[in-house]
């Protein structure tokens, strides 16, 4: 026996070769965060053809990995738009995607494609829980027109968000997100 999320946000991937296909989303989403890259992943595919993550990810791990490779970079939102910063992430999607093909009735999750956000998600712009749990229902909301681009085949979408400062202020932040295709591996059949 294998938990793998909560029983009310476990869903079905509809239409396509996965169709009926469980989707998970916080066991997509934990395997992401196993890799030091990635400090949080919201993944969607619910009555969807296919998933899609939005990745925020961990500026410490990532710079550190980028100033080792005299990467130059101005901050988070320069950093994540990197493309070498995109095929580090696109490395670790793949990775998890061949470990969910290794488990057939999950090996419809793999995650199609995928786009590193421009912020790190925050509690203080209401994308969190106090508790740092993802709030997936309300940044598919707020970031809408990126979840669209993510299924509208783009391959990279402005986005401009309003933000809030620990000291009160508010702020914007915007980029234009390149938005990564990623390949898919074949369920693994289980040996007889």
């Amino acid at each position: 026996m294998k938990i793998i999320d909560r029983v009310k946000d476990v869903g079905r991937i509809r239409g396509g070769a996965n169709d009926g296909a469980l989707f998970a989303p916080k066991y997509v989403e934990n395997k992401l965060k196993f890799f030091p890259y990635i400090k949080e992943a919201v993944a969607y595919g619910d009555g969807r053809e296919l998933v899609c993550a939005m990745i925020n990810i961990d500026f410490d791990a990532v710079g550190n990995w980028a100033e080792r490779r005299n990467l130059p970079y101005a901050g988070y939102t320069d950093l994540a738009q990197k493309a070498e910063v995109y095929e580090l992430i696109k490395d670790c999607v793949e990775k998890v995607n061949a470990d969910l093909a290794g488990d057939e009735r999950l090996a419809g999750s793999q995650i199609s494609r995928f786009l590193v956000l421009h912020k790190e998600l925050d509690a203080d712009d209401g994308e969190l829980t106090r508790t740092n749990k993802v709030r997936r229902g309300f940044i598919a909301e707020k970031y809408q027109v990126l979840v669209d681009a993510l299924y509208g085949g783009k391959t990279e979408q402005y986005i401009e968000t309003q933000v809030k400062f620990e000291d009160g202020r508010t702020g914007s932040v915007n980029a234009t997100l390149r938005i990564s295709d990623t390949k898919i591996f074949p369920p693994v059949k289980a040996a007889a």
